[in-house]
């Protein structure tokens, strides 16, 4: 996850207060002085780290809270609300609407992931039903028009731009008139940057803006130059009517929470933040569950999202079935495969769950999880598929044999010992899926199903301890399966609640 060395930092403070014999003055003090100096590292203003500290004295005074209150609950909801003050502008941005063509213009300084951006921003509401379209109206750089060329190509995106025509205004008109005939609801017009904040790039701006008349305009911001971006924010603001603002590079360097804050202070919002230079790797900037996820405590909901875009409904309710007998097949594991590749970065997605550590699934680690996954799915495409001794259906253990072993390692191209450690792995995911063996299946329409059929109990067994301390042990699992019961969103992936 993005600002992975601040959460952990923050992670921390709070789990030495939580450790603590006594929540005393010094207690208290100790873990706002570990997360001031975490904040102060990530290149957040200083005076808004201040504020923030003066903040949470005000509300958490020890020496007013009476006996049986939870002074650690008390302390870790501050720090929450207040890292969410720092972080919110406190006004929404635009939302484009599906079926309505809307025209979203695109501008920053060059060299802050503008083009790429385009094409991530377009391949994101694409997936969602949009229909969007690319328009390249930098006619500056040299190499500008290739680039978003070959991006909405390997994204299946239509985009229109000239190697010939020198005027950004009429490219960005035209290619405005051409995919609003085509019915395209969302269209993105990538305009040019320049290497300072130059009177000429402003001038540009302001003529495509006229001529367009864009419904959002977008400020593209690279992240590294940290506490600096609200004077660069505030520039453009000034120019150009900034509706929202995406920070980029998020994943490269320690100042991506000075960027945020910095912006947050211009009362600009921040809708989306780039955390790498794939396609997926562009994440909806939403500041509760982000600062959720930064403390450790999950995103169910945003969790939730991802499971439904991957798994159809209809085949949740099967899902569970399997669940419910325990029977762990590799060809189970071979589909939740599928699944989590789908769903994205692994880093990402399990930042998500409560109780999950950024540093736990470091930046190399994730990758090397996500190319052991497709390895492991590249031996298994060399077994045995149909009848009744099909090795991806069989739950015997005893049938993968020496020689079958032999040849899916040479059907796959790999080593026996990378086939064993794969059958190690499924072993030990079957061993897990065994325990969740008699969960009753909810019936439509039934509430908090979850919440009285698979109880704490089951879920202590089947979390990794460190993981379950995380959480705040069994009590802290008991307030989560609640939060679960009462979850819509919950309810509809294991086919309950009401049609």
């Amino acid at each position: 996850m993005v600002l992975a060395q601040l959460g952990g930092s923050i992670s921390r403070a709070l789990q030495q207060m939580s450790n603590a014999t006594i929540i005393d003055e010094k207690a208290l003090n100790d873990c706002l002085n570990e997360i001031t100096r975490a904040l102060l590292q990530a290149d957040v203003q200083f005076k808004l780290v201040r504020d923030m500290q003066n903040n949470i004295k005000k509300i958490v005074n020890l020496d007013d809270l009476a006996a049986g209150h939870n002074k650690r609950r008390i302390i870790q909801q501050a720090i929450f609300n207040e890292l969410c003050k720092m972080l919110d502008p406190g006004k929404p941005s635009f939302t484009p609407k599906k079926g309505k063509t809307s025209v979203v213009m695109f501008v920053g300084l060059q060299g802050s992931g503008k083009t790429t951006t385009c094409t991530k921003y377009a391949y994101y509401h694409q997936k969602k039903g949009w229909k969007p379209a690319l328009v390249c109206a930098d006619t500056f750089r040299a190499g500008a028009f290739d680039q978003l060329k070959q991006n909405a190509t390997k994204a299946k995106i239509p985009f229109y731009g000239s190697y010939m025509e020198s005027d950004p205004v009429k490219i960005a008109v035209e290619g405005v008139e051409r995919f609003k005939q085509e019915n395209c609801d969302l269209i993105i017009v990538d305009t040019s940057g320049r290497h300072k904040q130059e009177v000429a790039l402003f001038e540009e701006m302001r003529q495509v803006s006229e001529a367009t008349k864009p419904d959002l305009v977008l400020f593209v911001m690279d992240s590294s130059i940290g506490q600096a971006a609200f004077d660069q924010a505030q520039a453009f603001k000034q120019s150009v009517a900034v509706g929202a603002v995406i920070v980029t590079k998020m994943d490269g360097h320690a100042k991506g929470g000075g960027a945020l804050s910095a912006v947050a202070a211009t009362k600009s919002p921040v809708i989306f933040i780039g955390t790498g230079e794939h396609m997926d790797e562009f994440e909806v900037f939403d500041v509760k569950p982000f600062v959720s996820r930064l403390l450790g405590m999950g995103d169910w909901s945003g969790f939730m999202d991802k499971i439904h875009e991957v798994v159809p409904m209809d085949q949740q309710p099967e899902l569970l079935q399997k669940l419910s007998e325990g029977n762990f097949t590799l060809r189970i594991m071979y589909e939740q495969f599928q699944n989590i590749l789908k769903m994205g970065p692994i880093g990402q997605v399990f930042s998500m769950l409560p109780g999950f550590s950024q540093e736990l699934m470091p930046k190399g680690r994730e990758k090397e999880s996500q190319a052991k996954i497709k390895r492991y799915m590249t031996m298994m495409d060399s077994m045995t598929n149909e009848g009744k001794r099909s090795e991806l259906d069989s739950t015997n253990p005893k049938l993968m044999n020496d020689s079958r072993i032999m040849r899916i390692a040479r059907g796959s191209g790999r080593q026996v010992r990378d086939v064993m450690e794969m059958l190690e792995e499924y072993k030990r995911l079957a061993k897990i899926w065994s325990k969740m063996k008699g969960l009753k299946i909810p019936k439509k329409g039934e509430m908090s199903a979850l919440s009285r059929n698979m109880n704490a109990q089951h879920m202590s067994k089947v979390l990794p301890p460190q993981m379950l301390k995380q959480i705040g042990g069994m009590g802290g699992l008991q307030n989560l399966m609640k939060q679960m019961g009462s979850s819509k969103d919950m309810m509809g992936m294991f086919g309950g609640g009401d049609k």
